[in-house]
């Protein structure tokens, strides 16, 4: 019989980390790769392994959040799938906003009750993978485990930045540490492939997927009053529940930092990215009606393009052009990430803007851009310059933020013409 299985994406918190981009959204409502946001990558996942019944807990800036679920995802009426939002709430059991990842998921049981099932799946908002649940959900029903955790090889450096675990050759977890410090760190290396131990990844670390059985996580809950899953619930059950790993060995890479969202976008434009997009697992998104991308006289070499694009630039190169971009004539991007519009300015005002020297949406005439981020709706003036560069200090300005030498350009900000970043 296939197992009854209720997927909750959680909706992520303040982001601080990838600030300015969430300044005014919250991280699953980043867009990413042109055209998608970071939370149709779980969603995805989960509809094209067969799970259509998703619950999304959204609390901070959740507004541009939850507009793009409620635009995107519709079943006909005769489907019992949905993708419904669970907004943080204040009731009279309990006034507090969500306090961790575990705490979001107890307060939101009771909006459970009124379904069918049996094993919960619960996943990450922000991160960047191609996963076929089902092999997942099918291992912890084989080996009647508790609770079942998605795990994948990283090396060092990065495993200070995850929970690491270890399992013994039966796969049951027997210990877990919640980003453990570099002089602890040789104690929790694991046994993984050649290949992986080639390339340094001798640590098991949690990718923040979680399959647990119904009624276990409902004793969980009554019994241990911690707010997050990594730090407090997952290491205190273990030895109480069966608790296994499930090694992934696919792409996957947490969307956490600047450096890793810029890294993991325009890893896109290599000949054989690590993503695949162009594959039979789509990732489902909102259906915007664009017109097909216009290039006019340009030099394009490894480039994605959203719709609706109107690109008269020399040269894009390394680059990714989100929906409804507008490249001006001379204009050049290397290693950029151009979100786009969410509109189209009206071409009166365009014609009127160019007689008054005033910037229009998008990237005007003559202008270099290189190692840079550029969010929605951002007005660059005509022979403008903005050069990133590992050489640069981390800082936030009024018009963009610089973080690990990538400068990123806020939402709607206006570059004056002639203007040079840094």
């Amino acid at each position: 019989m296939k197992p009854s299985v209720i997927s909750i994406v959680l909706g992520g918190g303040r982001g601080s980390r990838l600030f300015p981009l969430t300044n005014t959204r919250s991280k699953p409502a980043v867009p990413i790769a042109g055209k998608y946001r970071l939370v149709d990558i779980p969603i995805s996942n989960c509809l094209n392994s067969g799970f259509n019944r998703i619950l999304v807990l959204t609390q901070f800036n959740s507004a541009s959040l939850n507009s793009h679920i409620k635009n995107s995802f519709h079943f006909d009426i005769f489907s019992k799938g949905f993708v419904d939002i669970l907004a943080a709430e204040q009731n009279v059991e309990n006034d507090q906003w969500y306090q961790g990842t575990a705490d979001a998921v107890r307060q939101s049981m009771k909006h459970l009750d009124k379904y069918e099932y049996d094993y919960i799946l619960i996943l990450s908002g922000d991160q960047l993978y191609q996963m076929d649940f089902r092999e997942m959900i099918d291992f912890h029903c084989h080996n009647k485990a508790d609770i079942t955790i998605a795990t994948i090889p990283v090396n060092g450096q990065d495993a200070t930045g995850f929970g690491i675990l270890k399992s013994d050759d039966d796969g049951n977890i027997t210990s877990f540490i919640e980003k453990p410090n570099e002089n602890v760190l040789h104690e929790w290396k694991s046994e993984v492939s050649e290949e992986n131990k080639t390339k340094g990844k001798e640590y098991l670390a949690s990718m923040g997927i979680y399959v647990f059985s119904k009624t276990v996580l409902k004793t969980m809950f009554e019994r241990d009053p911690g707010d997050d899953f990594g730090g407090e619930l997952i290491p205190n059950g273990i030895g109480t529940y069966k608790t296994l790993s499930f090694q992934y060995e696919g792409y996957w890479t947490d969307i956490g930092t600047i450096q890793s969202f810029f890294e993991a976008n325009l890893n896109l434009t290599r000949n054989f990215p690590d993503f695949n997009l162009f594959s039979n697992r789509p990732i489902y998104t909102r259906a915007r009606m664009l017109p097909p991308s216009k290039i006019l006289g340009s030099y394009v070499s490894k480039a994605i393009f959203g719709d609706g694009c109107i690109v008269m630039a020399d040269k894009i190169e390394n680059s990714i052009v989100g929906n409804r971009s507008r490249i001006d004539k001379g204009s050049t991007l290397v290693n950029t990430y151009m979100m786009g519009a969410d509109f189209y300015q009206d071409t009166k005002e365009i014609v009127q803007n160019d007689e008054n020297g005033s910037p229009n949406v998008g990237v005007g005439k003559y202008c270099y851009i290189e190692r840079a981020i550029l969010d929605k709706n951002c007005r660059i003036g005509d022979n403008a310059r903005i050069i990133g560069g590992n050489h640069l200090q981390d800082g936030d300005f009024e018009t963009h933020s610089i973080k690990d030498g990538i400068v990123v350009v806020k939402k709607n900000a206006v570059i004056n013409p002639g203007v040079q970043i840094p």
